[in-house]
């Protein structure tokens, strides 16, 4: 969206400006998700997600290697997470709605880390008792989605510490802090913990191999500013360690209702959260800025532009799976025919929709949530 040609900063930690992701793929060295690899996926499981299809997970890093292995008979493990620095957002959720159509796919086991000690570190104002409130919150809100009993394990780093710490160090022992600094950015007045936390991060990825006793695949979907860890940490590390090398699938960020940028939490405004009621969701979509006119007789003169809208983007992320549908709504827009007020109506019904059965399904989540933790 917007000027390609505007600078932008993706980091794990900070997303900003408008992001060009050919030029992201360029630097961070992945590969568009093309239509020989969605064929393929469609042959393999009959179907493909509207998220794969429209390419909002867009690039990959050795996706058709881990469809290599699963014709071979080799069953392949998820590994996603979060970072419990807040309540659930919309675009929290589009990782973990895609992560749950590859479990059920290709009956996988999901491996999800909550890195309540990563929030800690990182901001010096916060304490490490909220991001374990938040953690288990967050996860609820995972549940919610439906994620398969016995085929999903969630850990909260604090309370696994003693598995992930036993193989963390074994990750640390072949990384340098020249690598770590290259890597994420990070100078000398950085705290020990946050120079040592993407060890923590990369044991996932090997974890599966640990616990089953076997080498065994890893597919990390993900949004693609979390890159780095697997780029030059989990994928440098693991031949060295003798594990496979962790394949990723990465996502587009979801927009936030403001001009430009991804939802993000520190603008409650522009964000959709899991536990927000009817009424501020309406309020929030009616006051989302969009690609349209100054008027509504300049809109039907000059058409509206979706491209730029966050609106349509809601539309095309999650809340219209009908091909046909969304490109309905797309050329009405371009041609003027389809106002402002309307789309927005529209969306916003579909959205408290969704927000009504997921929060149904969240307080149902409430009761099962120990039954996935695994603790030490």
């Amino acid at each position: 969206m917007g000027d390609k040609n505007e600078e932008f900063v993706v980091t794990p930690w900070e997303v900003r400006g408008i992001v060009d992701y050919d030029r992201l793929v360029k630097e961070f060295g992945t590969q568009f998700i093309d239509d020989r690899l969605l064929d393929r996926v469609k042959r393999i499981i009959g179907e493909i997600h509207p998220l794969l299809k429209r390419r909002i997970f867009f690039s990959h890093r050795d996706f058709d290697w881990i469809l290599d292995k699963f014709e071979q008979g080799e069953n392949f493990a998820l590994y996603t997470g979060r970072g419990p620095s807040g309540p659930v957002h919309l675009g929290h959720m589009v990782p973990w709605i895609f992560t749950k159509y590859l479990q059920d796919k290709f009956d996988a086991e999901l491996y999800f880390q909550v890195t309540d000690d990563e929030k800690f570190l990182h901001d010096p104002h916060v304490s490490l008792e909220i991001t374990k409130n938040y953690a288990m919150e967050n996860i609820i809100d995972l549940l919610a989605l439906g994620f398969k009993e016995g085929k999903t394990f969630i850990f909260i780093d604090t309370d696994y510490a003693k598995t992930l710490y036993n193989i963390a160090i074994k990750v640390a022992k072949h990384i340098t802090f020249s690598t770590v600094k290259a890597v994420f950015g990070f100078d000398s007045s950085i705290n020990v913990g946050m120079s040592f936390f993407p060890t923590i991060q990369a044991v996932p990825c090997f974890l599966p191999s640990v616990l089953k006793g076997k080498n065994t695949p890893v597919l990390i979907p993900a949004a693609i500013d979390q890159d780095p860890y697997w780029r030059g940490i989990a994928r440098f590390v693991a031949p060295k360690l003798g594990f496979y090398k962790p394949a990723q699938i990465h996502s587009k960020f979801f927009p936030g209702l403001g001009k430009g940028g991804k939802m993000s939490a520190s603008e409650p405004n522009t964000a959709i959260f899991t536990t927000d009621d009817e009424e501020l969701v309406d309020k929030k979509i009616m006051n989302a800025f969009t690609g349209g006119r100054a008027t509504v007789e300049e809109h039907r003169k000059l058409g509206g532009q979706p491209d730029i809208c966050p609106v349509y983007h809601y539309y095309e992320y999650l809340f219209e799976e009908d091909d046909k549908k969304l490109k309905e709504i797309y050329n009405s827009c371009k041609l003027g025919t389809l106002i402002c007020g309307d789309c927005k109506a529209i969306l916003a019904n579909k959205v408290k929709k969704f927000m009504k059965e997921h929060q149904r399904k969240r307080e149902k989540a409430k009761d099962i949530v120990n039954e996935f933790i695994l603790k030490d």
